[in-house]
């Protein structure tokens, strides 16, 4: 069968990865047509639009670069009308695969969700176009199907990717050697994102922290996308400040705490078992109008905090994102007090995700259901 398969982030890049593999398993002589990355590429599939290219946040980024993101939809429009897939699949990006999913829905063509934008943080109306367009949702959140029955959604739950993936590393034992840094001194990992603009926003206060932390090495985790001279400004001058690239896993695996841009890379860092502080700044204007469209009744940002239920690590959001309170909550991730006590809402959070296996999972639901459909139809 013909795939064609939509990311538009580096976290999507990876949980598509796997899945093309294990479609792939499932269906050998499928055809994988994709936007995505360089992950995607090496599983099999034929990437036509990199995610480095789409990857605007923000509602006054969006407006700037709105001819951009309009080429991008009539792109994607003709390349599946050229491909004629028999299914696609969306991950997460729902600014544009929402629309695309309307579009392909009044086409005729199938779509699966995959990875669900967080519609039960905010923008809850979008579901109706999920109810309407969206032929089948598999989430890997476990309130998520909850949200999603409710509204007489058509759901699976398998887990969370991210457990297999992490659990499935194999840490690197040259790292340190390899990366030129010390045995001796323990390490505070900083996690700024993966898009420039956020990068930009996140790494000079994050970095802020240094001289109160004289006994540590700071060690940036590059973004796959992001080319060395980008973050080299911030470091070539600083000995105590390094910068790893395409090795977070193996970052994570070593450090002894993190500072960690909302996002995907809070639940690594949580699954590593690295205490951390979450943090988040965005442009001013943009993040007034985003906190008058959340919802309400929405109490955290950090994945971890959101799949306990509970506070488990610090979030620092917009002023509250400052050095003197970076200092107060990493102190306290590197103390033994702070360390234990994260240590153990981790345990909780993983007891939650930890089903081994679900991207094969996934996988075999999917081609199982276009086989079914297929079937049917002759």
């Amino acid at each position: 069968m013909k795939y064609y398969i939509i990311a538009g982030e580096a976290s999507g890049d990876l949980h598509g990865a796997h899945l093309i593999k294990a479609l792939k398993n499932e269906d050998p002589n499928a055809d994988m047509r994709a936007w995505g990355g360089d992950q995607m590429k090496a599983a099999g599939a034929k990437v036509v639009k990199h995610y480095k290219d789409l990857a605007f946040m923000g509602f006054v980024e969006v407006l700037q670069n709105l001819p951009t993101i309009a080429r991008n939809f009539k792109f994607c429009k003709k390349d599946i009308s050229q491909f004629q897939p028999d299914v696609i699949i969306m991950i997460d990006y729902p600014g544009f695969n929402l629309r695309m999913a309307k579009w392909a829905k009044a086409n005729g063509i199938r779509v699966f969700y995959y990875i669900s934008p967080q519609l039960w943080a905010w923008k809850a109306g979008r579901v109706k176009i999920i109810a309407k367009c969206v032929e089948r949702m598999y989430v890997i959140l476990p309130f998520e199907k909850t949200f999603y029955q409710q509204y007489n959604v058509e759901v699976d739950y398998e887990g969370h990717p991210l457990v297999d993936v992490v659990r499935n590393h194999r840490p690197d034992a040259h790292f340190l050697k390899k990366n030129n840094l010390s045995e001796k001194r323990p390490i505070i990992a900083l996690l700024p994102g993966s898009r420039k603009q956020e990068i930009e926003r996140m790494l000079k206060g994050m970095l802020a922290v240094q001289p109160f932390f004289p006994d540590y090495q700071l060690v940036i985790a590059g973004a796959p996308s992001i080319e060395r001279h980008f973050y080299e400004p911030c470091f070539k001058h600083n000995p105590s400040v390094f910068l790893v690239q395409n090795q977070t896993y193996d970052l994570l695996s070593h450090a002894s705490a993190a500072l960690v841009t909302s996002g995907t890379a809070t639940l690594e860092a949580a699954l590593f078992n690295v205490p951390q502080v979450v943090c988040y700044s965005g442009n001013w204007f943009s993040y007034q109008l985003a906190k008058r469209l959340v919802n309400e009744n929405l109490r955290f940002i950090a994945m971890a905090n959101l799949i306990a239920d509970k506070k488990v690590v610090a979030e620092l959001i917009q002023t509250d994102f400052n050095t003197e309170n970076l200092q107060r909550e990493l102190a306290f991730c590197l103390s033994a007090n702070g360390s234990t006590t994260i240590k153990k809402g981790y345990l909780s959070i993983r007891n939650k995700l930890y089903l081994g296996g679900v991207s094969e999972r996934v996988g075999r639901l999917m081609v199982e259901r276009l086989m079914q459909k297929n079937q049917a139809h002759t």
